[in-house]
C-alpha cells in the first residue's frame, strides 16, 4: 500500500479518510478561519483528517466578470495563517511555474487547474 505525507498526516488507502475541502476561492481571513475550523472540527469527531484548500486567484471562473480572490500576496498570507492558526496542512492553485516557489513556501500540495 503506498503511503504519502502531507505535512503531519499520512494518507492511503488503508488509513482514515482525508477530507480537502474549503471554499473555491479565498474570500476573506475571516471566512477561511471559519471554514477551516468547522472543517477540523468536523472530520475530528468523525475521525477523518482534514486538509484546507482555497485559490488565492481563481483564474478559470466560469464568467469573466466573476471575482478571482486576493491574489497571491495576500492569498498565502491567508492561507499561512489557516495552516497555523487552525493546525492543518493548507492545498492552493497555481497558474504558473512562477508561482510555485512561493505557493511552495506556504502550502503543503500544489494543485495545476484544468
Amino acid at each position: 500500500m503506498k503511503h504519502v505525507k502531507i505535512s503531519d498526516l499520512t494518507v492511503g488507502n488503508d488509513l482514515p479518510l482525508t477530507v480537502i475541502a474549503g471554499p473555491c476561492q479565498l474570500e476573506s481571513a475571516d471566512h477561511a478561519q471559519m471554514i477551516a475550523g468547522k472543517m477540523k472540527e468536523a472530520c475530528d469527531a468523525a475521525g477523518a483528517q482534514y486538509v484546507f484548500k482555497a485559490s488565492y486567484d481563481k483564474a478559470n471562473r466560469t464568467s469573466i466578470s466573476g471575482v478571482r480572490g486576493p491574489g497571491i500576496a495576500k492569498g498565502l498570507d491567508i492561507l499561512d495563517d489557516v495552516k497555523n492558526q487552525i493546525g492543518v496542512p493548507v492545498l492552493t492553485d497555481v497558474h504558473t511555474p512562477e508561482q510555485c516557489a512561493d505557493a511552495a513556501n506556504v502550502c503543503d500540495v500544489l494543485q495545476i487547474p484544468a
